[in-house]
Formats: C-alpha cells, sequence, structure tokens
C-alpha cells in the first residue's frame, strides 16, 4: 500500500518522504499562491482556479482570499458555500461541506492529527480522518474543527470554539471544548424568534 493509499484509508503514513504526497502539496500550494495573489475584484479568475484547486464544488461558491490547504482534491463545496478571510484547511483526508455553509474569517479544518508516541511522531507519522459539515451552517471567527468531526444540519457554532466531538443537527454549539448550549427547532424561524 502506497502512502497515498494509506492516508487517504485512514491508516499511518508518512507525508515527509513520500514524494507522490510531496508533490501534490507542492501542487496544492502553488495554486494557493495564484489564489491568494489574483487582484480580488478578478472573481471569474478566482473561480477558476479554485475549480482547479478542489476536489468537488456546486455553482455558487465564495473563497476570500487568503486561502491555504494541502491537498485540494479532498475538499467538497456544496452549493452557496461562503468563507471568509484566512480559511486554513488541512485535508489528507476528505472535507466536506454541504449547501448553505457561511464560515468567518480564521477558521481552520484539521483533519491530519499525530501519534501520542513521540517516537512515532519523530518518524513523521500521522493519520487523518474526514471532517463532515452538514447544510445551513454558520461558522463563527476563529473556529478550529479537529480530525473526525461531523457537524450536522442547521448549526451554529460559536466564536473562538474549538471542535472536537460532533455536533447533533439543529443546535448552537460554542466553547473549547464546543458543546452544544440550545436546540433550534428544525421550523423554518421568523425574524423575532432569531
Amino acid at each position: 500500500m502506497t502512502e497515498k493509499e494509506k492516508m487517504l484509508t485512514g491508516n499511518m503514513y508518512n507525508a515527509n518522504y513520500d514524494q507522490e504526497l510531496i508533490n501534490e502539496r507542492l501542487s496544492a500550494k502553488d495554486l494557493c499562491f495564484e489564489y491568494n495573489n489574483i487582484k480580488p475584484s478578478d472573481l471569474e479568475y478566482r473561480h477558476e482556479i479554485l475549480k482547479k484547486l478542489i476536489g468537488k464544488t456546486k455553482d455558487s461558491f465564495i473563497v476570500e482570499q487568503p486561502f491555504y490547504c494541502d491537498y485540494g482534491y479532498n475538499i467538497e463545496f456544496g452549493e452557496n458555500f461562503y468563507a471568509n478571510h484566512n480559511l486554513v484547511i488541512l485535508d489528507p483526508a476528505k472535507v466536506k461541506f454541504g449547501d448553505n455553509v457561511f464560515i468567518a474569517p480564521n477558521c481552520g479544518f484539521y483533519t491530519a492529527y499525530h501519534p501520542i508516541e513521540f517516537d512515532l511522531r519523530n518518524e513523521g507519522l500521522e493519520f487523518a480522518k474526514p471532517i463532515i459539515v452538514g447544510n445551513n451552517v454558520w461558522i463563527g471567527g476563529n473556529v478550529v474543527v479537529l480530525a473526525g468531526v461531523t457537524i450536522g444540519d442547521n448549526v451554529v457554532i460559536g466564536a473562538g470554539s474549538i471542535v472536537t466531538k460532533d455536533i447533533p443537527s439543529n443546535s448552537v454549539a460554542v466553547g473549547s471544548p464546543c458543546k452544544v448550549i440550545r436546540k433550534l427547532s428544525d421550523k423554518k424561524p421568523s425574524v423575532r424568534n432569531i
């Protein structure tokens, strides 16, 4: 099994000495560099570069510059996806966003994690577990979502949260570690009860 195959199947792998993975990361980082240096008003060119970089997108998405990722091909944007400045996605595993996801500035989605044992970590070994974000999700500023987390539909994650465990649908969650503080109705809200 190649290091890439190990990575994609959630097994321990070495990203530091595998030339295929190094080349793929360099290619993605070159596209991120190109994207981040496009004139912000050139929306068509920005869209074109992200279509090359991101594994799967729908038609309507905006990612404000700067944006950084490891590989790109493991990222999926749903319809009407918006991410504000300084989004970082470490994507050795799948990172899938549903429709109508809004992400505030300075957020990170990190599928990679390292062994607790220092000797394995020092060898450059790591794991990756997917992150799934449902539909109609708003993620506040400076939020970090860690490997293996699923965020359900109709969720609000409060600013500054560190999401270490799954968050169920129809909830507001905040804190470090992030915890549900309120359940939401699955009915369409009116302006009065927001």
